[in-house]
C-alpha cells in the first residue's frame, strides 16, 4: 500500500486543487481570533481589524476576524464527501481592550458559521491544554469579586457533512474492519473530555515570517491529530488540513496510512513541514507499537480480574473484547520518498509486525506474560 501527500504553499480561502466531494476528513487548527499573536495575520487579510483593535472595539474585531475564516469553512464543506467529517481544534480567547476584560467565544462563532453552511454539529471534545502554573490567577487574586477563571481547555468541534457514512462494497468494509479501534481505546477516545494530552509548541524555522517572539501556537500534539484520524477515517482515506502549520496533521496521516493534502500560506514553514514528514515513518511505527502494548497490558489486567476474553484477533492472535476488533491490523510505514509530483509518497508493510504475532493464549496464561509485555514496551 502507498499513500500520497501534497503540501500546498498558498492561502486556503479557495482550494482550487481539491475537487468537490473528494475529502473524507478535515483535521485542523486555525488561527485563533482575538489571540494577540494572530493579530498581524488577520489585519493583513482585513486591514480594518487593526483599526477596530486600536479603538477598543473588541466584538467588531472578533466578528471581522471570523469573517476571514468563514470562506475556509465554506471550502471545507465543498470538498468533504457526504458522510465525511471535519474536526476543528479551537480555543476561546480572553483579552483586555479599552480597560474591558472579556471572553471571545471562538468555538461558538465557528459552530454558528458551519451550521449555516449545512454541517451537522455533533458533540464536541474538550481537551485540557494547561498553560498556567497552579499559582497563577487573573484579576484581583484572593479578593472577591474581581478575579477571572483561567482558560485551561480547548475545543475539538466535530462536524459531519450529510448523513452517516456508508461502507457499501466488500473492499470498503474490509478497510473499515482493518482500521478498527480497540474496545478500550473506543471507550477513552469517544469521551467528551480528554485529560491525557498536553499542548505543543510549533517548531518554527529561522526562515519563517512569523514573529520571533511568538511564544504560543495553534499547533496541536501529534497524538491529538493521530487520534482524530483513527476515530473518523479508515485506511486509504484522504485527510485535509487547510491550516497546515508545521505539518502535524500530514505527518499523522502518513503514520496511519491515509492520503493527505495541506495548505499553508507562510512559505517559511516549508522546512518544518518537510521535517515533520521525515518523522512519519518512525512515528507510525511508534504509534502502532504503543497501541499494541497498551492493548496487551489491558488484556492481561482484564483477564486477571474478569477471566478470558471471548474473541481473538485474526492477525496477531491476542484476545479482544468484541468481534469488531478481530480484523484490526496495523501496517507500519516503511519508507517515504519525495518527488516533484506528488511531493511525498509513503510505502507501508503489507503484513503486521512479527513482534506481536505470537501464541498469546499460552503466553498470557503463563507467569512470564508481564515480563514479555514490559520488554515489548521498551523496544
Amino acid at each position: 500500500m502507498k499513500t500520497t501527500h501534497h503540501p500546498i504553499i498558498e492561502d486556503c480561502s479557495t482550494m482550487t486543487q481539491v475537487a468537490d466531494d473528494s475529502i473524507d476528513l478535515v483535521v485542523t487548527s486555525p488561527p485563533y481570533p482575538m489571540i494577540q499573536m494572530w493579530d498581524d495575520g488577520f489585519t493583513g487579510a482585513a486591514p480594518q481589524i487593526g483599526t477596530m483593535l486600536a479603538a477598543g472595539r473588541g466584538m467588531d474585531a472578533f466578528e471581522a476576524m471570523h469573517q476571514v475564516l468563514d470562506p475556509v469553512w465554506a471550502e471545507c464543506f465543498r470538498v468533504i464527501k457526504p458522510g465525511g467529517f471535519a474536526c476543528i481544534n479551537i480555543g476561546d480567547a480572553t483579552r483586555t481592550l479599552a480597560d474591558n476584560f472579556a471572553l471571545y467565544p471562538n468555538h461558538a462563532r465557528i459552530i454558528s458559521a458551519t451550521q449555516a453552511l449545512g454541517f451537522t454539529v455533533l458533540p464536541c471534545i474538550l481537551w485540557r491544554k494547561q498553560t498556567n502554573a497552579p499559582n497563577k490567577y487573573m484579576g484581583s487574586g484572593m479578593l472577591p469579586a474581581g478575579a477571572y477563571v483561567t482558560l485551561e481547555h480547548e475545543y475539538i468541534l466535530i462536524l459531519r457533512k450529510g448523513g452517516k457514512r456508508q461502507f457499501s462494497s466488500p473492499a470498503d468494509r474490509k478497510l473499515r474492519q482493518e482500521s478498527a479501534l480497540f474496545w478500550e481505546e473506543r471507550n477513552t477516545w469517544f469521551s467528551d473530555i480528554w485529560l491525557d494530552l498536553k499542548g505543543s509548541r510549533q517548531r518554527l524555522q529561522s526562515g519563517s515570517k512569523l514573529k520571533a517572539d511568538r511564544k504560543r501556537s495553534g499547533a496541536f500534539p501529534f497524538e491529538l491529530a493521530a487520534r482524530l484520524i483513527a476515530m473518523y477515517s479508515v485506511k486509504g482515506d484522504s485527510v485535509l488540513d487547510p491550516f497546515l502549520g508545521t505539518g502535524t496533521t500530514m505527518a499523522a496521516a502518513m503514520a496511519l496510512g491515509r492520503h493527505s493534502v495541506g495548505y499553508e500560506k507562510d512559505p517559511g514553514l516549508a522546512p518544518a513541514i518537510s521535517a515533520a514528514a521525515e518523522t512519519a515513518v518512525a512515528e507510525g511505527k511508534r504509534l502502532a507499537h504503543q497501541r499494541l502494548v497498551r492493548h496487551l497490558t489491558f488484556v492481561q489486567e482484564r483477564m486477571a480480574t474478569k477471566g478470558p476474553l471471548k474473541h481473538r484477533n485474526t492477525h496477531y492472535g491476542f484476545p479482544v473484547v468484541t468481534a469488531q476488533e478481530k480484523n484490526l491490523v496495523f501496517n507500519d510505514p516503511v519508507d517515504i520518498q519525495r518527488s516533484d509530483q506528488p511531493p511525498f509518497t509513503v510505502t507501508y508493510a503489507p503484513d503486521p509486525s512479527d513482534w506481536f504475532c505470537r501464541d498469546w493464549d499460552d503466553i498470557l496464561a503463563g507467569e512470564g506474560a508481564a515480563l514479555l509485555i514490559s520488554s515489548l514496551n521498551q523496544n
